[in-house]
């Protein structure tokens, strides 16, 4: 089936479930959008430099020693911020979500998305899995560092790439 035809399959199915919604019917399928498969790591690294940074910024400044001359009010407010910098790093969980034509992920800089024309390879190491993209950075995902379910990650990513012909490479130690 060709993408356009999917896409207006998915648009009426869509618009007939809505329908069926408002006259108190059950939907005709369970939902028209594509199917994602989203792997999701925990980020722990930056969350644990800034508590470091955190204590480190404690025992310099000393603000109980009675020679403290910074705003104590301030002083604690900016360790405030920190930890809720820490707090929010870690709940904030990064993510590798694929679908039938696309690859997304959030960095830094905001959401990106690869289509398989963007994608050179995917390789696959030992606790790792790193996707080359044609234009921009290539994107790692790390079981060290991010928590990421590498062994799922594979299984998927290996069929995304035989279904757009992809360069697939499996390394070994």
């Amino acid at each position: 089936m060709s993408r356009s035809w999917e896409r207006k399959v998915q648009k009426n199915t869509k618009e007939i479930n809505k329908r069926r919604k408002k006259e108190g019917k059950q939907s005709i399928s369970e939902s028209s959008a594509p199917k994602v498969d989203k792997f999701k790591g925990r980020n722990y690294v930056v969350p644990v430099l800034l508590l470091m940074l955190v204590a480190l910024y404690l025992t310099v400044a000393a603000p109980w020693r009675s020679d403290f001359e910074t705003d104590p009010t301030l002083f604690w407010v900016t360790v405030g911020c920190y930890v809720l910098l820490a707090v929010f790093y870690y709940f904030r969980r990064p993510y590798l979500a694929v679908t039938r034509d696309t690859m997304e992920t959030r960095k830094l800089t905001g959401y990106k998305l690869l289509r398989p024309s963007d994608v050179r390879k995917i390789s696959i190491q030992p606790g790792y899995v790193v996707i080359e993209t044609i234009k921009g950075s290539n994107w790692v995902f790390s079981r060290l560092m991010n928590r990421f379910p590498i062994e799922r990650m594979a299984e998927r990513l290996k069929v995304y790439a035989d279904l757009h012909h992809v360069e697939w490479e499996q390394k070994t130690k």
